[in-house]
């Protein structure tokens, strides 16, 4: 019933990416497993060195691209033979290094959004066989960065993810002000980005739907409104491979769907949160006194000016457990999470082929 994905030279046995969620909630114990399953693992590289054996205190970028080679060596030592790869946010500071690390660290497919990743194919170019996917919120984005691939590099997306800023989790690309104003239509969007590669370069690539993706229908949803496969984020964080702390999986079995929404961060994008702890995330830097120490963003208003709060240091404390302090990014549909489960068990659920069709399923 499901066709397999192929992203470039790589093919996954169902046609689902599990999204990159930093800072180290899909690092390589979730990658590894999705993997494993049949799907396509991605590590999160944002602060992927906090909470690492490589982490001393002051030498977070220097030693990034060792912790990101370290999560890649533990996925594949679960998936020796899976699709492994890496989700490298445009927005870091050391995004150029992250990506060479990626590569020499055996990935397989590359991921990238949170901006345009317009110089990608010039650092992978020793390395052909990665597959190279950009995160987009609109067919112009798209045509952006296709145009500028093509004549830069004579490379072209390997397959692109739309991703719904009116669902999804974490860092979205969209002004808030437009968020949620029922303007947005994913689907169409996805059809218009399949449509321009297969008009403007004759090319048949797969287009990834992301956002608000959490069970078997919204995945036959997806395929059937064009969309040639999934990422989901969420819906894997309260399994028992998720590389969060206990206590950050269950501040998603207790959240309500009130208790999600928007924050804008200090990377000047918005972001999808529990906003419970609103408070308690701004307090901390404030009554500590806290400066910029990582300089992870090459845009941020804290480091800058000291606004609003350190983001990769809130997400850390949340990995870690401290979500009273912590910032946990999440999905509009985090709420429908109801218990903890096995990656295996959400593949069950999800692409069982002896589950019952429906005629709509069957059509």
């Amino acid at each position: 019933m499901f066709k397999p994905l192929r992203i470039g030279k790589h093919e996954a046995r169902y046609p689902l990416i599990q999204g990159g969620m930093g800072v180290r909630i899909s690092a390589g114990s979730l990658a590894g497993h999705v993997a494993k399953c049949g799907g396509v693992g991605l590590v999160a590289s944002p602060g992927i060195v906090l909470n690492s054996e490589f982490f001393n205190g002051s030498n977070y970028l220097k030693n990034s691209s060792l912790a990101l080679k370290e999560e890649l060596r533990k996925a594949y030592e679960i998936a020796p033979d899976g699709i492994i790869g890496v989700n490298v946010m445009v927005a870091l500071t050391d995004f150029e290094e992250l990506v060479v690390a990626a590569v020499e660290g055996g990935a397989k497919v590359l991921v990238c959004g949170a901006g345009l990743p317009l110089t990608l194919p010039g650092l992978t170019q020793h390395a052909p066989d990665v597959a190279l996917v950009p995160i987009v919120s609109s067919v112009r984005a798209a045509q952006l960065i296709a145009k500028k691939w093509d004549k830069a590099y004579n490379r072209l997306p390997d397959a692109v993810v739309v991703e719904d800023p009116d669902t999804a989790g974490g860092h979205l690309g969209e002004k808030i002000e437009n968020i949620g104003n029922g303007d947005y239509d994913q689907y169409e969007t996805v059809r218009g980005v399949k449509e321009f590669f297969r008009t403007e370069y004759n090319l048949d690539i797969p287009i990834i739907a992301a956002g608000g993706i959490w069970d078997r229908a919204d995945v036959l949803h997806a395929l059937a409104e064009g969309a040639d496969g999934v990422q989901m984020a969420s819906r894997f964080v309260t399994t028992v491979e998720c590389d969060a702390d206990d206590a950050f999986k269950q501040a998603y079995l207790d959240c309500k769907k009130e208790d999600i929404g928007l924050i804008m961060s200090p990377a000047g994008l918005p972001g999808r949160a529990i906003l419970t702890n609103q408070q308690g995330i701004i307090d901390y830097d404030r009554d500590r006194a806290s400066s910029c120490s990582h300089g992870c963003l090459k845009k941020c208003s804290y480091k800058e000016s000291g606004e609003r709060f350190c983001i990769v240091r809130s997400l850390d404390r949340a990995q870690r457990g401290e979500v009273d302090s912590g910032l946990i990014f999440c999905g509009t549909n985090a709420y429908k999470a109801n218990r903890i489960e096995t990656v295996q068990e959400i593949f069950d659920e999800l692409f069982a082929e002896t589950a019952v069709v429906s005629h709509e399923e069957a059509a």
